[in-house]
Order: structure tokens, then sequence, then C-alpha cells
């Protein structure tokens, strides 16, 4: 199936490792160009190397998304470096954390005000663009309790709101704007590699919650996210799209 990316131009925040880094592969195989940004300028130009190969041009940056100026400075070099931005996607976030008020701002200021900022930055090359798509990313953990009150949780909710109410808004200049939500996926390295080193029972009884019986993993989301984004899904907009294996229970209206 051709979904249409050939050509066209995708800035994606936080993208050097896990879904970022494979959403990013994914469309530099389908012909997309790409510029990413992360905090970890080594992750980065590895993750820069990996795509330019595809066939795709391909560029990177060390930027710090909670620094306002700079992460909204990146957007516009990056588009303007690719020659436009047909998409933008912003992937980095603060995960979880201590249950204090200066873990709560941090995972909002990454995770909510960064999808903001980005937003903002690419807007003008959006408007440009005849196949506008933003995509941000949501978690299974924003819909159904999860691990108990986490700042993670609820700004992600915050994302979706946002997401949804920012697509009524766009929809009328042709840009659509869609969340993905993932449940628990494994990546070497990541989040649910920890858990199930360091606390067994509970990623035995996640494991057990999810009907198709194992974690997801950074490809099958980033193919989704590839999908929600691109030119094959025209009439898609202020979609929550949850890919979680069947984790969560209730009807997905």
């Amino acid at each position: 199936m051709d979904l249409g990316l050939k050509g066209l131009k995708a800035v994606l925040a936080g993208a050097s490792k896990g879904i970022g880094r494979a959403t990013a592969q994914v469309l530099a195989a389908e012909g997309c160009d790409v510029s990413i940004c992360a905090r970890d300028g080594v992750a980065v130009a590895a993750t820069v190397s990996v795509l330019r190969p595809m066939g795709a041009r391909a560029f990177g940056e060390a930027v710090d998304m909670t620094d306002n100026a700079a992460y909204r400075a990146w957007v516009a070099r990056a588009a303007d470096q690719l020659g436009g931005c047909d998409i933008f996607i912003s992937f980095a976030s603060a995960g979880g954390g201590p249950a204090t008020e200066e873990s709560w701002k941090a995972v909002f200021d990454l995770d909510l005000m960064a999808t903001y900022r980005g937003v903002e930055a690419a807007m003008p090359y959006l408007e440009k663009s005849k196949a506008g798509s933003i995509v941000a990313l949501g978690t299974t953990a924003a819909l159904e309790e999860f691990f108990g009150p986490q700042a993670y949780n609820a700004t992600k909710a915050a994302v979706i709101n946002y997401a949804s109410a920012l697509s009524q808004q766009l929809a009328p200049k042709g840009i659509r704007v869609n969340t993905v939500s993932p449940g628990p996926t494994y990546i070497d390295g990541g989040a649910w590699d920890a858990i199930k080193t360091h606390m067994p029972p509970v990623y035995e009884r996640t494991l057990n919650a999810i009907p198709m019986g194992r974690l997801g993993d950074a490809e099958e989301v980033a193919r989704a996210i590839a999908f929600v984004a691109s030119p094959a899904s025209p009439f898609m907009t202020g979609t929550n799209l949850v890919i979680d294996g069947g984790l969560t229970k209730r009807v997905q209206y």
C-alpha cells in the first residue's frame, strides 16, 4: 500500500530513540525526508546515520526541548532545511517519576508544552502544505487508571484533549490533527525493560491483562503513526488511535 509519503517533509521532535526513532525509519523508508532532534547529540547522529542510507534526506540536531526559544528556532530551522513541513510529530516525554511538584512540572513542560510549542513553530509551514498533518503522542494510561495518580498519565490526557480541540480549529485549513496512544511497549533500555527487571510482579500483572499476551513493540506503533500522518488517511482528524493489544477495556467510542 502506497502511503503517499514520498517527497513529503517530516519534522520529528524527540525522535532519537524508541517509538520516535522507529517512526523516523518507517517514514524514511517510505521516501519521506526527515529532520529529527533530541537532547542526546550522539543518539541523534546515530539515528541520522541509519536514515540516510534509506534514500531520503535526513537531518538532526541536539536540542533541549524544554528551552522554549531554542526548540522553536530548531523547528523553523528544520523546516527550512527540508524545504517545508508536511508532518509534525512530538515524541519527547519526561515519563513517570516521583510524586513531587518538581516532577509534575517537568512532565507538564516536556509532554504538553513542548507539543504545543512545536505545533506553534511548525504552523506557518503546515499552513503552506497540501498534506498538513500533526500527530500527538498519548498513552493508554491517560484513558484508564494505571499506576495511580501520575503526572505522566494526567499530562498525556491533556495532550489528547489539546489535539482534539486543535483538530477542529485546523480542519478548515486542511491540516489534520490526530493522537496515537500506545499501550505498554517494550523497548530495549526503555521503561518496560526496567520494570521487567526491577518490578517483575508489575510486569507480569500487566502482561496478563493484555489479551494478545504480549507487550507491543516500537515498530508496530511507528507503522500506525506513519499511516495516521500520511495522505493515505485524508479524512481522519480528531481521532485518538489506541494501540494496546486489548489492554484497555472501555469501548472506543
